[in-house]
C-alpha cells in the first residue's frame, strides 16, 4: 500500500536526506520518495506499519506530519 505523508520543516536537501534515512530505516516501508517542493514523502509501507509509528520517527528527526493519506 502507498502512502503520502505531508511534511512541515523541510527547507533543503539535507532535511530531505534526514527525512529519507529515518523512513528508510523502517521495518515495512520502502521504495521512499521525499520532495522537497511538495514537503511530502510518497511511501511503500506493509499493512502492519502505523501512521503513529511513521508521524514519530519524522518528529524524532525535527520536522513535523501535517497529515498521512493512502493513495
Amino acid at each position: 500500500m502507498a502512502k503520502k505523508i505531508l511534511i512541515e520543516g523541510m527547507s533543503c536537501g539535507h532535511c530531505v536526506n534526514h527525512v529519507t534515512e529515518a523512513l528508510n530505516e523502517m521495518a515495512g516501508v520502502s521504495n521512499v520518495k521525499v520532495d522537497l517542493d511538495t514537503k511530502s514523502a510518497v511511501i511503500d509501507v506493509t499493512s502492519d506499519v502505523k501512521d503513529e509509528d511513521l508521524k514519530a520517527v519524522i518528529d524524532e528527526v525535527g520536522y513535523e506530519v501535517v497529515g498521512i493519506e493512502e493513495i
